[in-house]
């Protein structure tokens, strides 16, 4: 196996290839770094078989649209990410191959909701953010949870072999790699605590934002990069109401008047999960051109929809920052949807 660091900054990505099988995969690339892969990638002669982003950032622009585009690569994702353009959405336990390499998924939330650590051939794991080397990654992002990180590191984390090489998603130290039992006996923020006193510790973090935030989770999460829709703050994500499933499911049954909006693209909406009956679509992209015709709805209830709830709850944020009171989010989207068998149309 060949395997390195591409960046050589505090933002990490890793390349992990099979030279004799001449293929290879890219884990949390950055977009402005895609010509030195590039690069990398013809020196070794690598085809790249797919990419992945171990969560949804908010720090940096994802190269992964970017090395698709470039090297026919297949983009890997969580199943709850918000990013819409995936090829293969990724479950807890999945396993991945790159030749003769293997890789399991686990699904480590906390950071994000959609976080994922990538532990490979049995000997390292890439921890994305949800533990870094003597520290963990914040939990106060839109969907972060203290709690979750723990029970990712100690149960899933910290499951694996003490001698498994452990690489992080940043690191800020000058550090390149730990192990997991170096991280069990030293880590500062985990090592020794209980579940309860990590999360006081994180609670009081008050750590400052990432800069142009608001921008790169706008494109990260909805490959939008149009400046007249406004990314709305994080405070205003999360002030907006999520409604239960089955809540909708009882209004719709019992003909509450309200407007369901698919913010989905159309692949999706026409896709796999289906969409509910009666739902307007209206592609995030296409939210800024769609507001004269949204206009009718202002003073109605208004549901959005997406996937997993992310990008809806984005949407909504912005449509109650342009003045529709009446919004509302679909908790954990058209998954949870069709996780309940609720009736849908194709």
């Amino acid at each position: 196996m060949f395997f390195t660091e591409l960046n050589n900054t505090q933002c990490k990505s890793y390349l992990i290839a099979d030279i004799e099988s001449g293929v290879a995969a890219i884990i949390d690339p950055v977009e402005s770094l895609v010509d030195r892969y590039l690069a990398v990638l013809a020196y070794h002669q690598l085809k790249l078989k797919f990419v992945a982003d171990t969560h949804t950032h908010a720090d940096h622009r994802s190269g992964c649209t970017a090395l698709r585009r470039l090297t026919g690569a297949q983009v890997l994702m969580h199943e709850i990410s918000p990013q819409p353009k995936v090829d293969h959405r990724i479950y807890d336990g999945d396993e991945l191959s790159v030749g003769e390499i293997k890789i399991k998924a686990l699904h480590t939330p906390g950071h994000t909701p959609d976080s994922l650590s990538f532990y490979v051939n049995e000997d390292r794991i890439l921890t994305g953010d949800v533990i870094l080397i003597q520290g963990t990654g914040r939990a106060d992002f839109a969907g972060g949870n203290a709690g979750d990180q723990y029970d990712s590191i100690t149960s899933k984390i910290f499951s694996l072999p003490d001698d498994t090489l452990l690489f992080p998603g940043h690191d800020y130290r000058g550090n390149t790699q730990s192990t997991v039992a170096s991280e069990k006996a030293l880590n500062p923020r985990i090592a020794g605590k209980t579940r309860e006193q990590y999360i006081e510790i994180m609670d009081n973090l008050n750590l400052p934002l990432p800069e142009r935030i608001q921008e790169v989770l706008q494109i990260n999460q909805s490959e939008v990069d149009d400046d007249r829709l406004k990314f709305p703050l994080l405070a205003e994500l999360n002030q907006v109401l999520q409604m239960e499933p089955l809540t909708v499911k009882k209004n719709i049954e019992t003909g509450k008047e309200m407007v369901i909006i698919d913010v989905r693209e159309a692949s999706e909406y026409h896709g796999e999960l289906g969409h509910i009956k009666g739902s307007k679509l209206v592609p995030m992209a296409e939210i800024p051109a769609s507001l004269d015709s949204l206009e009718a709805f202002r003073d109605k209830e208004i549901i959005l929809v997406c996937r997993s709830g992310v990008r809806s709850t984005t949407a909504a944020a912005i449509l109650k920052g342009l003045g529709f009171a009446h919004v509302k989010n679909l908790k954990d989207g058209m998954l949870a949807w069709n996780k309940l068998g609720y009736p849908v149309e194709t």
